[in-house]
């Protein structure tokens, strides 16, 4: 998942009746949305998610497909050590800082929460390299917290169709938080992530082949 940065134009905040009838075709065509990055418990999402930032999804789980097998728990991620880290996701961007991170937070974790994944936002931001979105993603993810990641994907869409507008990545998380109907929150970030990611893409959106095309308030609509 990269950084959500800036987008030239801002949508105006849609109606409650029009976003209703988005995510009922969104729910429609996915029933049950999921994230792309392989884990088996709360700890390798943690570990997974955190090292997504500035790399592919795919990429981050060719890299942690051995390391799990090896080091699923905090204590198994010491004892692994830093450069045994290392040689697991060195085909990762910024992979030394992320190796230093992730053995950081294993010792946090072992030390002062007894080795298990605590599911409070302000807890899960205390632990190096993890940030809001990566708490928010945790907490929805593996919690099942109405909790909003915002990312690149999501920050994009958001505002170049008016589902959700916001200046910076805060301001989008609330407005999903406050205007999405709260039937469709649990799956709302992933509906907007796989929109972004497949359909809604950045340099020429596939508007073409989009369900919500009609609702939608981008002007520069594609052929």
């Amino acid at each position: 998942m990269g950084k959500a940065g800036h987008t030239p134009a801002m949508a105006k905040q849609m109606d409650y009746k029009t976003l209703r009838e988005i995510f009922t075709r969104f729910q429609q065509g996915e029933p049950e949305p999921k994230g792309e990055l392989n884990h088996t418990n709360a700890y390798t999402l943690v570990v997974a998610v955190a090292l997504s930032a500035q790399a592919t999804d795919a990429g981050v789980n060719k890299a942690t497909d051995k390391l799990f097998q090896v080091a699923d728990t905090p204590q198994k991620m010491l004892d692994l050590g830093e450069d045994g880290v290392i040689e697991h996701i060195k085909t990762i961007g910024l992979f030394r800082q992320k190796a230093k991170n992730v053995i950081k937070t294993a010792r946090i974790l072992v030390e002062k929460f007894d080795g298990e994944v605590p599911n409070s936002r302000a807890a899960l931001e205390s632990l190096p390299g993890v940030g809001r979105k990566t708490a928010n993603v945790v907490l929805n993810m593996w919690w099942g917290h109405p909790a909003q990641a915002v990312d690149t994907h999501i920050f994009r869409v958001g505002n170049r169709s008016g589902i959700c507008p916001g200046k910076d990545v805060v301001a989008v998380e609330r407005a999903i938080e406050d205007h999405i109907p709260v039937d469709f929150q649990n799956h709302a970030h992933h509906w907007l992530i796989l929109h972004g990611r497949y359909i809604c893409v950045a340099r020429k959106p596939k508007c073409k082949a989009c369900h919500i095309n009609d609702l939608c308030q981008f002007e520069d609509k594609t052929e």
